[in-house]
């Protein structure tokens, strides 16, 4: 067989010399991009932030599961771990202010309970009660992604109107008061809250 008669192996292509060199297919070389951006674009935390959010979380946790399960709807301690994620994970972010997690839930659980007494509980008026948080939420300038779970677990679980001031109310303020004694102890420099209202 004669050199000029061979065919390059796939994903080879001619140099200027003519000889063959490796290329990364493009697919790759796209991923590769975006996983830069991505690095860009995501925040990241020194070994102590990690340990410090930890830490943080354990607590926090710990006491919205004893709350939880007094007030008899264990299942609400998970959008109190998402909000959780956000005060000690990243304390800075808009969505992590008193006012977006305290009003935020509250909002949510209002909406579900009014939702349970009037509508009642079908996948529906599980739509109806999270899509209403979102928008009192945006109005009212409060959003808080967590609060879609309550309004959620609201509907699925029946609430009545005592829902909203145990577990979810005193559970938000019990969760922003650790998180402000919580970064006032870890680092004093770098403030918690940034707003109140």
């Amino acid at each position: 067989m004669v050199a000029a008669d061979r065919q390059p192996p796939p994903a080879q292509f001619p140099g200027l010399n003519g000889s063959y060199r490796y290329q990364k297919p493009m697919l790759w070389r796209r991923l590769q991009v975006e996983r830069a951006r991505g690095r860009a674009y995501q925040p990241r935390f020194e070994p102590h932030e990690v340990l410090g959010a930890w830490l943080g979380g354990l607590l926090a946790i710990t006491a919205l599961g004893l709350i939880s399960t007094w007030s008899h709807y264990p299942l609400v301690v998970a959008p109190f771990g998402a909000s959780t994620v956000l005060l000690f994970g990243h304390p800075t972010s808009p969505l992590a202010q008193p006012r977006n997690i305290v009003l935020g839930n509250t909002l949510a659980a209002l909406v579900s309970a009014g939702c349970v007494g009037t509508l009642g509980a079908s996948p529906w008026v599980m739509g109806l009660a999270v899509g209403l948080s979102i928008a009192l939420g945006q109005k009212l300038r409060c959003l808080h992604p967590p609060a879609g779970a309550v309004a959620l677990l609201g509907v699925l679980l029946k609430a009545r109107l005592g829902f909203v001031l145990v577990p979810i109310l005193s559970g938000s303020l019990l969760l922003v008061g650790l998180a402000v004694l919580f970064n006032r102890l870890r680092n004093p420099l770098v403030p918690y809250p940034h707003h109140w209202l």
